[in-house]
């Protein structure tokens, strides 16, 4: 499984942000499973942001639909991405993760 996370920090209110980002998570054909998890009383060790958002993907194929989707504005997904993007702050981060070791 590949599993793309974000992590990110959220300006407004946090059940308008994400409700929007189901919305769009659940517009996403190839996307296997998704999940977006909050930082409990702002427990971490590092100064990572607020939200977790990780989406599984089968294959590296099934993330470059999506991503691909998503720039086609496929269903007018763009509309979906903006409402929830437009509340992310500067702090966000991006990753790229696999199960190990290769089946």
């Amino acid at each position: 499984m590949n599993v793309y996370t974000i992590y990110a920090d959220c300006e407004g209110d946090p059940h308008v942000f994400v409700t929007n980002m189901r919305k769009f998570l659940d517009s996403l054909p190839t996307l296997h499973a998704y999940r977006i998890t909050r930082c409990k009383l702002g427990f971490r060790s590092m100064d990572l942001p607020e939200f977790r958002i990780d989406m599984e993907f089968h294959t590296m194929q099934d993330l470059d639909d999506a991503m691909t989707h998503v720039v086609q504005n496929v269903d007018d997904i763009e509309s979906k991405h903006v409402a929830f993007n437009n509340m992310v702050k500067d702090n966000i981060q991006h990753f790229l993760y696999r199960d190990w070791p290769d089946e």
